[in-house]
């Protein structure tokens, strides 16, 4: 056999099987399963990482049809640069969360049999990686459900918590929700492209030659986009996220929120650039507008959060919106036939995917090692972790700096690459779009501003100051293995910030395919490779790695100013505020810190504060104790989910009147129901 990019990456998902194997072999010996299983699934997911990198890099396009599915109708596989590159998302994540997963899971094994989390584990990888390889409707519904099969199952891990089988019920059912929008919109493509008549046109180089009519090529995207949106936690479909990320093993979470959102996100660039083609403006503004929409409110409510993975669920809402931007700018741009500009805002959703995928999964990561070490998600249980876990703490800060989009880490590339699309925008001829663009850059500015707030509450709350718990536990450092996991991830984070150009002349590629133009960020010159130039150097360019020296310098200048010569650094008592005997009862917690933003942005929630004192008996007017509550709750609970809720079961209560448990009404509503069927028929 020849070896190919796609011949790789089958072997990849093919060797994520035989852990699945070893779980029904050698079960009976949980450590040499966890060990080998993990490194086995590190092994073919560095394979699958690998083999898109080839494709991103050669440009070559590999198709391979599989004599399996249905009668006369095979799986058709495509690995072409676009699949390469989320090919390459997925595999490298899952590469650092295996690792960091063969000591993880040795937590877990005491409780439960991990067996059944390495099945769907791997189960889950290998969902994801066919999803990205699936060139027909059939193979890419199939993939998609056996995705969504496995993380239902890994969400469902702890099982014996009610909360837990709440969340993976809600999410699987938004799960077929979105599923069945996808099917209806495969359906109206494959319908177009060949007729209603057969199945020829399942295929997606079918829907690809196909012309489609506005009507239908409107009708196609708006399913696709609600499915694929119910997927990526697009508010307001986005409910099932924070309830699902925060249950699920920490492992899972940060494959979840790293890499199975972006399947969503494959799948959207998929269907309107690649199959449909070509697109009016106003598709490019819907999907730039929930964007903002979920890149503000994502951010607000995790700023509302005191539950650590709870918070970094709802910044998954929030990055998902900063990468639809990015599209949504780029539809835009592409149906005005601004191609370089479409190419820009493209490469900036793109390469802002690939950041999320790293900083997300070291963040989960990182929570995983607090969750492990304290038993505990509230943060306002939490304090002084940086003294017990230096590791963790420098990775988790990483991960903090590089979401906050500060320099010269990865997400401040991705983010400002945005701002550039935004404000190096040309005069478009629709008067909405002078409106939203302008408007749009405000947004992602304000939505930086609290992401770098809320990070600064997380990890101070977190880590800094004195434990705040009522129970202090034996707090321990992870092991290597959870150490190392973080470490590649944190070092990727860094790489990607200080030398983007690689990855952006790679992304290239990509960008001419689906709009026809490229940026050449560094066409010539010896030392481009440092200079980030999205358009013109005499508008904007950016050189992390300058930044880099620029930071080591200046620390370096201050350290020798102020720790080499004695007397320059003193110590003093803390400030006490007029109070004596300071304890961690004084210190912020996450409740009091985001207090202020809850007081301006408080509309936007369910907002309910209590108070309950414990007066003394002999001087009422000083309590003894004093209880605060508060409750923060998603509005779109309330306003969508909840009636829905509701009347599925009102419905259910009225037909449930039906079974009166006497044969003779039985036969009664088959006699009926076969008389309306002939009527129809006749």
């Amino acid at each position: 056999m020849i070896l190919s990019p796609i011949n790789l990456a089958i072997f990849s998902i093919v060797l994520l099987f035989v852990p699945v194997l070893l779980c029904a072999l050698i079960r009976q010996n949980p450590l040499v399963l966890r060990v080998m299983a993990f490194s086995l699934a590190a092994f073919a997911s560095f394979l699958s990482f690998i083999a898109g990198l080839w494709t991103l890099s050669s440009g070559v396009t590999n198709q391979l049809i599989l004599p399996i599915g249905l009668p006369a109708l095979p799986f058709h596989l495509r690995l072409d640069p676009l699949a390469g590159f989320f090919l390459m998302v997925v595999g490298l994540l899952a590469f650092f969360v295996s690792i960091y997963s063969i000591g993880y899971v040795q937590g877990l094994g005491t409780k439960r049999p991990i067996s059944r989390l390495i099945v769907f584990y791997n189960l889950f990888i290998v969902g994801m990686l066919c999803v990205i390889l699936a060139d027909d409707a059939l193979s890419f519904l199939i993939a998609w459900e056996f995705m969504a099969g496995a993380s239902y199952f890994l969400v469902l891990f702890e099982d014996e918590h009610v909360e837990n089988r709440r969340a993976a019920f809600l999410y699987l059912v938004i799960a077929h929700i979105g599923a069945m929008a996808i099917l209806l919109a495969f359906g109206v493509m494959a319908g177009v492209a060949t007729g209603f008549g057969n199945f020829d046109g399942y295929t997606f180089d079918s829907m690809r030659q196909a012309t489609f009519s506005p009507q239908w090529a409107t009708v196609a995207f708006v399913l696709a986009f609600f499915g694929f949106a119910a997927k990526a936690g697009v508010i307001p479909l986005h409910v099932w996220l924070p309830e699902a990320h925060p249950v699920a093993p920490s492992n899972v979470s940060a494959l979840m929120s790293g890499v199975m959102l972006k399947t969503a996100i494959y799948g959207i660039v998929r269907v309107t650039f690649d199959l449909l083609g070509s697109f009016p403006w106003w598709w490019g503004a819907l999907v730039l507008v929930l964007g903002l929409i979920s890149a503000v409110m994502g951010v607000l409510y995790a700023l509302m959060q005191h539950d650590l993975k709870k918070l970094l669920a709802y910044h998954s809402v929030e990055n998902i919106g900063i990468i639809l931007i990015g599209i949504g700018l780029a539809m835009i741009f592409t149906s005005f036939k601004f191609t370089t500009m479409a190419a820009l805002a493209l490469i900036a959703g793109l390469y802002h995917t690939l950041n999320h995928a790293m900083f997300k999964g070291l963040l989960f990561m990182g929570a995983g090692a607090v969750v492990h070490a304290t038993h505990e998600r509230n943060m306002d249980e939490m304090g002084g972790l940086i003294h017990h876990m230096p590791w963790t703490a420098v990775f988790f800060l990483v991960g903090c700096i590089s979401i906050s989009a500060l320099p010269p880490f990865n997400g401040f590339v991705s983010e400002w690459l945005t701002f550039q699309a935004f404000l190096l925008s040309p005069s478009l001829p629709a008067p909405l779009m002078k409106l939203i663009i302008p408007l749009g850059a405000a947004l992602l500015a304000l939505t930086g501003a609290l992401a770098a707030a809320c990070f600064v509450k997380v990890f101070g709350v977190t880590f800094l100051g004195h434990w705040r718990g009522h129970n202090r536990p034996h707090i321990y450092e992870t092991c290597w293995p959870m150490r190392i996991g973080m470490m590649l991830a944190a070092m990727s984070c860094l790489l990607l910030g200080i030398v983007p150009t690689f990855l952006v002349n790679l992304l290239d590629g990509i960008a001419e395919t689906m709009v026809g133009s490229k940026l050449n960020v560094a066409a010539s010159g010896t030392y481009n490779w440092m200079w980030l130039t999205p358009m013109q150097p005499e508008r904007a360019s950016y050189s992390g790695f300058i930044v880099l020296i620029g930071i080591i310098i200046t620390i370096s200048i201050a350290y020798l100013l102020f720790h080499l010569k004695s007397g320059k650094i003193q110590r003093g008592d803390i400030w006490d505020c007029g109070f004596e005997k300071l304890n961690h009862n004084m210190q912020y917690n996450a409740i009091s810190f985001s207090m202020p933003i809850r007081r301006i942005f408080g509309f936007y929630f369910n907002i309910r504060e209590r108070v309950r004192l414990m007066p003394q008996l002999t001087s009422p007017a000083f309590p003894l104790k004093l209880y605060y509550n508060l409750r923060v709750r998603d509005r779109f609970w309330g306003w969508i989910y909840k009636p829905i809720i509701e009347a599925a079961f009102g419905i259910s209560r009225q037909m449930g009147k039906l079974q009166q448990g006497q044969i003779h009404l039985y036969l009664i509503y088959s006699f009926v129901t076969i008389i309306v069927l002939l009527a129809v028929v006749l």
